[in-house]
């Protein structure tokens, strides 16, 4: 009795010293967008050093797998969460320049962010725009590929108009790679790792919550 008794306790003490900070859904989404992310950059800049192996077709595929799990991500966002938590405003801009004015000189109050900072706000903007430009320039260089869908008909534009497509395509897969490798470097600082055990267990330390978060600002959920 005694032992069950201490195996409650401890469960209870370790349930109450962590917070939700990303249910299940949401880090399936996550990780399931980097795989597709990684495949299509890999798919395309692989052949251009030297690696040769039938691409096209696994490149669009994912891109279709992306286009969805981006739908999905999107409808969650707005029907199931409250997308002001992610958007930067006016308050984020504030944030920054009373954070900097404190570390800086000392003066003034340290305001704590809701769930997200704007560091991780504008990152996840950054990659938003990104993903979109690229996804969306997709679709429009797949009618050049026949597959069990369609045919291809590579004259409904102009070369001219093809040339900005494939300028954009490109520029966003380039520059998704610097944002990704920014994503990576912060997540894995050691003052950074509890964000990213968050995402991959949705746990996230009680003490951090209260600590680096407003409470107000981010009220966390039980249910993972």
């Amino acid at each position: 009795m005694k032992l069950s008794g201490g195996a409650s306790g401890l469960a209870n003490t370790a349930s109450e010293a962590e917070v939700v900070r990303h249910v299940l859904i949401d880090r399936a989404l996550h990780w399931f967008m980097a795989a597709c992310i990684f495949v299509l950059l890999g798919t395309s800049l692989l052949p251009v050093y030297g690696i040769k192996f039938s691409w096209v077709e696994i490149h669009w595929m994912t891109g279709l797998l992306l286009t969805f799990a981006v739908l999905i991500h999107a409808i969650r966002s707005v029907v199931s969460k409250t997308p002001r938590h992610m958007w930067f405003g006016m308050g984020d801009i504030f944030e920054i320049i009373a954070n900097f004015k404190k570390d800086l000189t000392g003066m003034g109050t340290r305001i704590r962010p809701g769930k997200y900072s704007p560091p991780q706000k504008l990152l996840h903007h950054a990659i938003t725009i990104l993903v979109l430009t690229a996804v969306i320039t997709g679709f429009m260089m797949m009618s050049k590929v026949d597959t069990f869908l369609w045919k291809r008909n590579p004259y409904w534009l102009a070369e001219d108009k093809w040339g900005i497509v494939y300028v954009l395509h490109d520029c966003a897969a380039l520059l998704l790679i610097t944002v990704i490798i920014i994503h990576i470097y912060f997540g894995l600082r050691p003052e950074k790792r509890i964000y990213t055990r968050s995402m991959l267990f949705g746990i996230f330390p009680k003490d951090a919550y209260l600590n680096k978060h407003d409470p107000d600002r981010w009220q966390t959920t039980d249910s993972k």
